[in-house]
């Protein structure tokens, strides 16, 4: 498919180069013509990117730190933190490189200090011999233009099964379903393609195991059975829901476990009793290192998937401190505990969803802000 280099415009840079804008319909040639190896790298945030991005398209984020001691020093491994797309950029295999944000028409419109204009100047010291675009309109002109180029995250949603379980032998006989609370109804919730969360209950039924390509659990309790030992392969973290547990210490291991299954094309499954606190917070760390966000991004990821995760003050405070030593790693080991804030900011808010026992026996859950600081 042509490309009409007519329609490409130039502006000039904080870093003295000239970047060409690229419009829609040139990236969409782009993508769907003759011309090979485009990458598309997204500068949105996070959230925004898995709600919806560009189809094929890599999300770039700077921490914080990232941000305060890169000084517009960023480095190729910053832009393109996967190893593999790098090494296909350094060797030509991509011949265009287009960035974009969420509607900036141009560099001027953009953030000085935002990731975009980071990863232009960065990218502009080191080329690679590629040719360096930024998206016009960025992503919301785009998806408004070409909705069926962009992937779309479902709502999320839990496993829909009968409590009842039509399949009794597929449960542990131990695990009765009768007066089941509310966070033990419905299924597992899908975090990521290969990552579950869900309760001791949901542990306990083979048939959503089963149906889900569940392969490995991760039993995030002192007192929770490993009930189908022979079909799966099971990693057990004894900690208990109170302000003295010490579940950091189990957060690498537990990292470790998690990506041996899914390189070995396999899904974990994490539970604790109620999937609300224990379990939830190993889902947290795990997305925090993995992809190098804040707490409050990834404790939103995972809400909007099991709306009644809350992690228990002690936890959230352990958190905090892993969120600094993952956002310092990215540039100085040295200073990993170094706290991911600013000094006009020391406390942390955090939407919490308490359960409340109604009159009714059914439990419900009322929404309400959690305040912490690191030292809790």
């Amino acid at each position: 498919m042509y490309l009409d280099l007519t329609r490409i415009t130039r502006c000039p840079t904080m870093v003295m180069m000239e970047v060409p804008t690229i419009d829609c319909a040139s990236l969409r040639a782009l993508m769907e013509g003759d011309i090979p190896g485009c990458l598309v790298l997204d500068c949105r945030s996070f959230l925004s990117f898995n709600a919806s991005h560009i189809s094929g398209s890599t999300n770039v984020r700077f921490s914080t730190i990232v941000r305060r001691r890169a000084r517009g020093g960023l480095g190729l491994e910053h832009i393109v933190p996967n190893e593999d797309t790098r090494n296909r950029l350094l060797s030509g295999e991509y011949r265009s490189l287009v960035l974009l944000d969420d509607r900036s028409t141009d560099l001027s419109q953009a953030k000085k200090d935002g990731t975009l204009m980071l990863a232009v100047t960065a990218l502009c010291r080191s080329p690679c011999g590629v040719s360096v675009f930024v998206l016009q309109g960025g992503f919301d002109s785009f998806s408004s233009e070409y909705p069926e180029m962009c992937a779309k995250a479902s709502p999320p949603q839990g496993l829909s099964l009968s409590l009842s379980a039509r399949n009794p032998e597929s449960a542990d006989p131990k695990c009765s379903p009768c007066n089941t609370p509310l966070y033990d109804q419905g299924g597992p919730v899908e975090i990521l393609p290969f990552l579950y969360l869900g309760s001791a209950y949901h542990a306990s039924r083979k048939d959503m195991l089963d149906m889900l390509g569940i392969t490995a659990l991760i039993n995030v309790s002192s007192n929770c059975p490993n009930h189908f030992e022979d079909s799966f392969l099971y990693k057990s973290i004894p900690v208990e829901d109170n302000h003295k547990a010490d579940i950091s210490s189990w957060f690498n291991q537990a990292i470790e476990f998690i990506d041996s299954v899914r390189n070995d094309g396999g899904r974990v499954f994490v539970h604790c009793q109620a999937g609300i606190s224990r379990s939830a917070t190993i889902c947290l760390a795990y997305l925090m290192r993995t992809n190098r966000v804040k707490l409050d991004e990834a404790f939103e990821f995972v809400k909007q998937r099991r709306s009644i995760i809350s992690p228990n003050f002690s936890f959230m405070g352990q958190l905090l401190q892993f969120e600094s030593q993952v956002l310092a790693s990215s540039t100085c080991s040295s200073e990993a505990g170094s706290p991911a804030i600013s000094k006009s900011s020391t406390v942390f808010n955090f939407p919490v969803s308490i359960p409340v026992h109604a009159s009714s026996g059914q439990l419900t859950f009322r929404h309400s802000p959690i305040t912490t600081s690191p030292s809790c």
